[in-house]
């Protein structure tokens, strides 16, 4: 949903790995991008790529509301905003994916469940009421794991997180469709691959998302037209296991 016609400007929250990859994708494209992040380290990251770094929190409505207006203070608008952050709260110093149900302690369905689906609301809910205002086609994405799909043993607290997370987006979706605004769900179904290249031990490269040809996807996703509009949209590699 992009005026061939004029510069578009995208603004990509979480711009580590899998959000850098995607700043380098539509910068290379000539597209005029920003990247959003908490930490300094990142933002330098985002400048040394020449994309526009904005400090922010994407789990704070307000904080994305003012990288929002930066954007369109500095590009004329905003055509595309991504949210590839990796939203946990607390320290997630126990089990991975918060561990068993019967064993998991509050603190972690806060950091495992609550978290992620916090940020997507507050991604989408102000960054649907900024598209709405701003009063043209626009494209917000929000991208999630595969637990957004099924339940794992030991890992419950985290699909909670991601179950939201696809509710909040497909709703966001149902109410933005009439205005001209696509809400679409990417969901990774595997591990990313660092752009570092240094993978954790045991992992295989072949089993990880590419996260450049992720990038990919959110460019066609971003490139689509009122007549073929995809909301949802789920990424596996060949490698990596497979349930319908």
């Amino acid at each position: 949903m992009v005026d061939p016609q004029t510069k578009p400007s995208a603004i990509v929250f979480g711009a580590r790995n899998l959000g850098r990859a995607i700043i380098r994708r539509l910068a290379a494209e000539g597209w005029a991008v920003a990247g959003a992040a908490r930490s300094a380290a990142t933002l330098d990251g985002v400048r040394e790529d020449g994309a526009l770094a904005i400090e922010a929190d994407v789990t704070d409505p307000g904080s994305v509301r003012a990288a929002l207006r930066r954007v369109a203070d500095e590009h004329g608008g905003v055509d595309l905003a991504v949210n590839a952050a990796a939203s946990y709260g607390g320290d997630r110093g126990g089990p991975f994916g918060g561990g068993p149900i019967a064993e998991a302690p509050l603190d972690a369905f806060d950091a495992w469940a609550a978290a992620p689906a916090r940020s997507a609301f507050s991604f989408l809910s102000a960054g649907g009421a900024f598209m709405l205002a701003q009063g043209r086609p626009a494209t917000l994405i929000q991208v999630t794991g595969g637990s957004a799909r099924r339940a794992m043993p030991g890992r419950g607290l985290w699909a909670a997180g991601a179950f939201g997370t696809r509710a909040i987006a497909n709703a966001a979706a149902l109410e933005l469709r009439p205005h001209g605004i696509q809400v679409a769900l990417l969901i990774v179904d595997a591990g990313i691959e660092p752009l570092s290249g240094a993978l954790r031990p045991g992992a295989s490269r072949e089993e990880l998302a590419d996260p450049a040809l992720i990038a990919d996807a959110v460019r066609f996703l971003a490139d689509q037209g009122t007549r073929a509009a995809t909301h949802e949209l789920v990424v596996t590699p060949l490698a990596e296991s497979w349930t319908p």
